[in-house]
């Protein structure tokens, strides 16, 4: 529990990437849930910010532009969020277009494992259950989820697409270095999303770890990290919020809602840092 109320979410997701809800009813549930400041953070795609800032204008509530953004470090996956991000940047765009075009070919890759398992699944599916947005492994989920072979989601990644599973394909991403001066070319501010599951090796999820990186991508421009995440704890919000003040980092956070279905998925509002942090982070912008 925090000692003030929280107003802010940095971390929401929305149907344009692997989130299910639009961007309108998702503006929509944060005001029921009485935010002021929210940031919509879609993977490799800026589409629904758009509806998000519209509908935030006539709700009252404060929108930060936002991106999630997958990196390599060390053959391990983190997580780069973008906050303020000028969505008009052409390299920008082209290089998340390049993402998602990816993400199709690597679904696509993925469903015809699954197939030669045995499974009855179609691509097509998976894109209808992506709509608009990219591709990820998330749809392919729900759609096992639909066809009855698995019950949850988190199923579908424990059997059949998990890393270390036989229907897994690995997508194309940046290096940790070019996610984090990607965002810096385009005058956005990144931050480092859920630290302490940010990577599959098990020793940059505890805090020694973290502190040998935190360093490397500071000097890359990094400014801030997520500390007040949807799933930690008491202890891991107090253990993280100190190596980020001890890096000078600028602690953030939020709920990663993805509106899931799942009862104990935390909700907008969940978690999130205090107003504060939105200041620290403004005084950073051009």
């Amino acid at each position: 529990m925090t000692s003030y109320k929280v107003e802010v979410d940095l971390h929401l997701h929305t149907a344009h990437s692997d989130g299910t809800l639009t961007p309108k009813e998702l503006i929509t549930f944060c005001k029921e849930k009485d935010l002021k400041i929210v940031s919509v953070t879609d993977h490799d795609i800026t589409s629904g910010l758009s509806e998000a800032e519209e509908i935030s204008s006539k709700m009252g509530i404060e929108l930060i532009p936002g991106i999630e953004l997958g990196a390599t470090w060390e053959s391990s996956e983190i997580h780069i969020l973008g906050y303020y991000i000028d969505q008009n940047d052409r390299h920008f765009q082209k290089v998340l277009t390049d993402l998602r075009e990816d993400r199709i070919f690597r679904g696509q890759a993925m469903v015809t494992k699954l197939q030669e398992m045995g499974l009855n699944i179609s691509f097509e599916r998976v894109q209808k259950i992506a709509g608009e947005g990219a591709v990820g492994r998330p749809h392919i989920a729900r759609v096992l989820k639909e066809l009855g072979y698995v019950k949850t989601p988190k199923e579908a990644f424990d059997r059949f697409i998990g890393d270390r599973n036989q229907g897994f394909v690995p997508r194309k991403m940046l290096t940790l270095e070019e996610a984090i001066k990607l965002l810096v070319d385009n005058g956005a501010l990144p931050v480092l999303a859920h630290p302490l599951m940010s990577s599959a090796k098990p020793g940059r999820r505890s805090i020694a770890g973290l502190s040998d990186l935190l360093p490397i991508m500071k000097k890359w421009g990094l400014v801030g990290m997520e500390v007040y995440y949807g799933s930690y704890k008491t202890k891991q919000v107090n253990e993280l919020l100190s190596l980020a003040n001890h890096h000078s980092l600028i602690p953030c956070g939020g709920s990663d809602y993805h509106a899931l279905g799942n009862p104990i998925e935390p909700k907008p509002g969940d978690a999130g840092p205090p107003k504060e942090s939105v200041e620290r982070l403004k005084l950073l912008l051009d």
